[in-house]
Formats: structure tokens, sequence, C-alpha cells
């Protein structure tokens, strides 16, 4: 079998499922070199909208800036997870042979799905200072989450169904 029989179909899905690894690389470098700043960041946010959002309640601005922080890192550990899960699912879609538009769809899907789920937890980290609230924060971003969730759940399960039909489908001697 040709490398480019192999990841022809499934070429997208490898391309996005990386950059979702280098999205949670980027924020790893990010996180060395200027944790402190995001930090701060954060803190200005919430500070900006002490009276009006947090009604002057700095020990609540406090715990939101802390838990989009939290946030953040997940987009860290997210992209780099879900992007690493992807690339393996993709080449095993593209290795398994069940043909392109199944190996096609569950790839795309799989590498859309982990760059927006990451990307998704970085938005809403960054988000919610300014809103008051993390869930505030994840309620604005559903549009993301949903979608990005659902592609790479739907994606994988494609892969099993294919790897299923693999392993326990007759073969020609």
């Amino acid at each position: 079998m040709q490398t480019k029989e192999i990841i022809g179909p499934v070429r997208w899905g490898i391309l996005l499922s990386l950059i979702a690894f280098l999205f949670s690389v980027g924020l790893g470098v990010v996180f060395g070199a200027a944790e402190k700043s995001v930090k701060g960041t954060l803190a200005a946010d919430a500070a900006r909208v002490l009276d009006s959002v947090y009604k002057g309640d700095k020990a609540k601005s406090k715990k939101v800036e802390k838990k989009s922080w939290t946030y953040i890192k997940r987009a860290h550990l997210h992209g780099g997870v879900l992007g690493i899960a992807a690339l393996a699912i993709s080449l095993l879609l593209g290795l398994l042979q069940q043909g392109r538009r199944t190996a096609m769809a569950g790839s795309l899907l799989c590498g859309t799905g982990a760059l927006g789920y990451g990307v998704f937890w970085l938005m809403a980290g960054f988000r919610a200072p300014a809103l008051g609230s993390t869930g505030a924060a994840k309620e604005s971003l559903a549009w993301l989450a949903i979608p990005s969730s659902s592609a790479i759940a739907i994606g994988s399960v494609i892969a099993l169904l294919a790897l299923i039909k693999f392993i326990f489908a007759p073969r020609d001697n």
C-alpha cells in the first residue's frame, strides 16, 4: 500500500490534528514565557468590571480569575490530548482502507473537533472574567463546544465501526 493511498483520504484530518497539537504546544510555551502576563490579563479584565459585574465583590472576582486560568490550562491539555488522539484515529482510518468517504469523514470530524474543543476552553478562559462567571463564558460559547465535542465523538465512533468491520468482515484469501 502506497503512502498516498493511506494519507490521501485523511490528509485534512491529519493537518487539523497537528494544528490542534501545536496549539497545545504553543500554549505551553506561553505558560512558560508569560504565565504572569496571562494571569495579569485575566485580573485586568475582571478589574474593569468589578463594580458593574461583580458588584464590588473582590472575592468573587478572584474566584473567577482562578477558574479562568484553569480553563486556559484545560485548553492546553485538551488540544494536546485530542490532537494526538485525532492523529492516531486519522492514521488508523487511512490504514484500514474501509472507504475514502468513511476515512475522510471520521478523520475530518476528529481533527476539527480536537482543534475546536481546545479553542473553546481558551476562549472560555479569557471571556469569563469580563462576564463574571465561567458558567456564563461556557454558555456563550456553546456554539463552539457542542459541535466540537460532538465532532470528535462522532469521528471516533466512525473509526470504531470501521475497525470492527475490518476485524470481523470476511476476507478474500
